[in-house]
């Protein structure tokens, strides 16, 4: 890419006007698109001593004539690190919005929260299409990120619309949410240092090649990575362990235990046992959710595909931290269930001619009658939505019991270095009678996993 000569660029420090510029013209040719305002428009005009950019905090310095200004490396960093993104728009992760998930109003001071954002954007301008339609009027970058251009609205049973994003970007927005709150936290504690050590009539200055002064920005500089999960939390019980007063805040100094390379931010838990699996971040966390979901009934949806073939040994070693569902051999209900649709009834799923092959049609569907807790009377009805030949076609009635031992068949085929760590032989001192289901607290009917 062709060097720029940057107006307004002073000794490695440029102002915010030709940051904007800059970070645009650095990437171009990224695969997550960029929009131009990540440092003058809302909701940047808030951030006094820094700007977001993809995952990367940039810090701002206020010159000696008052002008807030950037570091140009910090600026070309952060391009180079969100080039570095490879996106696939066919691989989608819903983002808003959610039943009975409480609107919150998104003030300039308040930090990214970048689903909260969305929502309350295209609530407030009715959808997607009137946002893209006054994009002119009312430019709403995220940690420099133009999210409209790939955002995907759907809808679900012909009412309500959902909003979904690229998986790769909601992780770059995860990410720069927990930047920001490390580097939140660290300025708070240096200032809080500082208080007891300084006089606060004397901020610390700077001077620049010219012989001016700056002020620091304070802030924290490079921030440690991620800690590796190392089965710290295992054997605990989740509804003990998240009243422990600190527990987010230990969650945070963790990487994601599935994909290991995102921070962490929320703590999975096995609904049907009360077991904590391990911290993992938003993006894994919303990997298990079908695109449907009631208290017994789910469409089973194309992300499937990875959790039980391409990244099939790390979902399984991650749900099998559970010590109840380990020593079982088996899954949660609504994975055994989804397991048995996709996999133990794959052949009998009708298919139609496609221009390059056949495709399976219509949309799987699972439902149960009874309880794992008693699983003789536990039924599993694996049917076909929106077939061409009868919708709400049934293609399978498998009894629990009957699923639960074909899991435990292909489980040892396909992960066998997971079903030999399993069995009750594998575990002492469980307890006879398992915590019954966690209920769902979110209103969202999305943690039944």
């Amino acid at each position: 890419m062709s060097e720029r000569v940057m107006p307004g660029r002073t000794d490695g420090l440029i102002a915010l006007v030709a940051a904007d510029a800059l970070w645009v013209d650095q990437t171009a040719d990224s695969d997550v698109p960029t929009a131009s305002g990540a440092f003058t428009c809302f909701p940047a005009h808030a951030r006094l001593e820094y700007v977001l950019l993809g995952s990367h905090v940039v810090p701002t310095v206020r010159a000696g004539d008052g002008q807030r200004m950037v570091p140009e490396a910090e600026v070309r960093r952060a391009a180079a690190e969100l080039n570095a993104v490879g996106m696939d728009r066919r691989d989608l992760i819903r983002v808003g919005p959610f039943r009975g998930a409480p609107r919150q109003e998104c003030d300039g001071q308040a930090p990214l929260r970048w689903r909260q954002r969305i929502t309350g954007e295209l609530q407030d301008l009715g959808g997607p299409e009137r946002a893209a339609r006054r994009e002119v009027v009312r430019p709403y970058p995220l940690a420099g990120i133009d999210w409209r251009q790939i955002l995907v609205e759907r809808a679900r049973d012909g009412t309500q619309r959902t909003w979904w994003l690229p998986r790769a970007v909601v992780r770059v927005l995860d990410a720069a949410e927990h930047a920001e709150k490390r580097w939140v936290r660290t300025v708070r504690n240096r200032q809080a240092s500082a208080a007891v050590t300084e006089p606060p009539s004397h901020p610390r200055q700077l001077r620049d090649a010219g012989g001016r002064q700056t002020t620091s920005p304070g802030g924290p500089g490079p921030t440690t990575s991620p800690r590796p999960y190392n089965k710290e939390l295992e054997g605990q019980l989740y509804s003990v362990l998240s009243r422990k007063p600190g527990t987010s805040r230990k969650v945070a100094e963790w990487a994601c235990a599935v994909c290991r390379t995102a921070p962490a931010t929320v703590l999975d838990h096995c609904h049907e046992h009360g077991y904590v699996r391990a911290p993992v971040c938003q993006s894994c966390n919303t990997q298990e959710r079908p695109d449907h979901l009631y208290s017994n009934d789910i469409r089973v949806a194309n992300r499937y595909t990875r959790l039980f073939h391409t990244d099939t040994d790390d979902w399984l070693r991650h749900w099998h931290r559970c010590p109840g569902c380990r020593a079982r051999t088996t899954l949660p209900l609504p994975h055994l269930a989804a397991w048995t649709a996709y996999i133990a009834c794959r052949s009998l799923r009708p298919t139609h001619r496609a221009p390059r092959g056949r495709k399976p049609c219509g949309l799987l569907r699972v439902s149960w009658s009874g309880s794992q807790n008693a699983p003789r009377s536990c039924l599993l009805t694996v049917a076909v939505d929106f077939c061409p030949s009868g919708e709400h076609r049934v293609l399978a009635r498998v009894p629990y019991r009957e699923a639960t031992e074909r899991f435990r068949t292909w489980l040892a085929e396909t992960a066998p270095a997971v079903a030999a760590a399993a069995g009750p032989d594998r575990l002492d001192g469980l307890p006879a009678q398992f915590r019954p289901v966690v209920a769902d607290t979110s209103g969202g009917d999305l943690e039944l996993f």
